[in-house]
């Protein structure tokens, strides 16, 4: 049924449930998870001069640790992993990547690192819900 699952993570809480749900059907089904983290060039890449470069860095650092711990859920599984790293506007982003690799699923937090916890669904996971031409499932911590 599923072949290949995109699990966009941002570290936070449910994109680490969303990690551990994706792993949970890939492995009956022997799907590939692909693990992609964006980096927000319309926020995160707001700065300028000499900070930039080291911003950039430090970004791409995070992204790697993030990553990381998703690939690991998925060794410890024995379940086929890809991991990516993507610059740009998150909910674009993973659309294109789910066109671009025909994904059969999508999981995903239902909210990010934004902290706010009065809103239902995050606004990256709302937008990707109305963007991609992929289900998309919405997992809670």
């Amino acid at each position: 049924m599923y072949n290949d699952i995109l699990v966009p993570t941002d570290g936070s809480e449910s994109s680490t449930a969303a990690v551990n749900q994706s792993v949970s059907i890939a492995e009956p089904h022997g799907a590939t998870l692909h693990f992609l983290h964006v980096i927000d060039v319309g926020t995160e890449m707001a700065a300028s001069g000499n900070i930039a470069p080291e911003l950039t860095q430090t970004l791409e650092q995070e992204a790697d640790e993030i990553l990381d711990a998703a690939t690991t859920k998925a060794e410890e599984a024995d379940v086929t992993y890809e991991q990516t790293v993507l610059e740009g506007t998150p909910h674009e982003a993973i659309a294109e990547y789910s066109t671009d690799h025909t994904i059969d699923l999508i999981v995903m937090g239902a909210s990010g690192r934004s902290g706010i916890k009065e809103h239902l669904l995050g606004s990256t996971t709302d937008r990707v819900i109305r963007s991609a031409d992929t289900s998309v499932l919405c997992v809670r911590p």
